[in-house]
């Protein structure tokens, strides 16, 4: 039998504005979707508005990640990658001139391109796949080439939310799971493959205008356990109280969207302790998250203060899904971050 939602968030269910003519958050972009339907066209709100592009590859041996972060008054390129079994983790992050004129677009699943001496980053979308190809001639002494081919499935489901604060505060997430990904990733002499069986990308798209401080945690994996293709994408402290929320479970393809509330229970002093993330008021999530690496970004860019804490490690414990049944979740691969922003 179907779950009853305690609170049921607006489904959207055709393609809406985010913004009004004024550059405010337009009322009808407040739900969220099963296929991006959102036009993020931010306008206004001068030195306030913030873009991202973020891309997380989780391949057999290593999680590789390329994200682009548009923030009105900087632009933010960051490249890393994990090794599972040495623990290598090392991560390349520049910051471009707005002269340069990074296009970020309106639309989730459109091209990117970015290259300067530094870094070259191709996020090519055509024919429902994305083409990312990351080039980087000093990458910890070596040099870094990924050439990766992810699928967008074309009856999976996918998670887009406008969370609102107020008419001048609001963000559009979209977040795409378990798509699968082959290519390579080469650094140095060492050369990693990925095979679209295995090998799971995840997309975090960003567009909104955002108060001078924010905190948010998010957990994420997206694996194959089993026969089934698992994603699971939770979100705390940044949605509370809006009413919306940025929770859901997919399998193979099919989103169950959770619109309540989850709890970050973990120890401050310690985040590599194992972590608990349960429902605020049902028993429908309960999952615990046992890391076994963790990796600091701190980045200090003129407005821009950014401290960000992502522990590597797995899942267990259990979800309940839309239509009543209950997904065990058994040393699932995934993360979680903490991050605390003034910006």
């Amino acid at each position: 039998m179907p779950k009853v939602q305690q609170h049921a968030e607006r489904e959207i269910l055709s393609p809406t504005s985010l913004c009004d003519s004024k550059g405010n958050l337009n009322p009808a972009a407040i739900g969220y979707s099963r296929k991006p339907l959102i036009d993020s066209n931010l306008s206004g709100h001068f030195m306030r508005k913030k873009k991202w592009n973020y891309w997380c590859i989780y391949g057999e041996d290593i999680m590789f990640s390329a994200s682009i972060r548009h923030m009105d008054y900087t632009v933010i390129c960051s490249v890393y990658f994990v090794d599972y079994e040495t623990q290598r983790f090392f991560e390349k992050t520049i910051t471009v001139s707005l002269s340069q004129r990074v296009h970020m677009p309106n639309q989730v699943l459109e091209t990117i391109n970015f290259s300067n001496d530094d870094m070259s980053m191709h996020l090519l979308h055509i024919q429902s796949e994305t083409h990312m190809k990351v080039m980087i001639s000093n990458f910890d002494g070596d040099f870094l080439q990924a050439d990766l081919q992810i699928e967008h499935p074309a009856n999976d489901e996918s998670l887009n939310v406008v969370i609102p604060w107020n008419r001048q505060l609001f963000h559009h997430t979209a977040k795409h799971h378990i798509m699968p990904t082959s290519g390579f990733v080469k650094v140095g002499d060492k050369h990693y493959n990925f095979n679209s069986e295995d090998s799971y990308a995840v997309l975090d798209y960003g567009r909104g205008v955002w108060p001078r401080k924010a905190s948010r945690k998010w957990a994420v994996a997206s694996q194959r356990l089993g026969t089934q293709r698992i994603g699971l994408n939770f979100g705390g402290m940044w949605t509370d109280g809006t009413g919306m929320t940025e929770n859901a479970v997919f399998v193979d393809g099919h989103m169950s969207k959770i619109s309540e509330d989850v709890i970050f229970k973990h120890d401050e002093t310690d985040l590599m302790k194992p972590w608990n993330i349960t429902s605020k008021f049902s028993p429908d999530v309960s999952l615990t998250f046992t890391p076994f690496l963790q990796r600091e970004a701190n980045i200090k860019v003129g407005f821009v203060n950014m401290t960000g804490y992502q522990m590597v490690g797995y899942f267990n414990g259990f979800v309940h899904l839309d239509d009543g049944s209950c997904l065990s979740i058994t040393q699932l691969l995934g993360s979680i971050e903490d991050h605390k922003a003034k910006w």
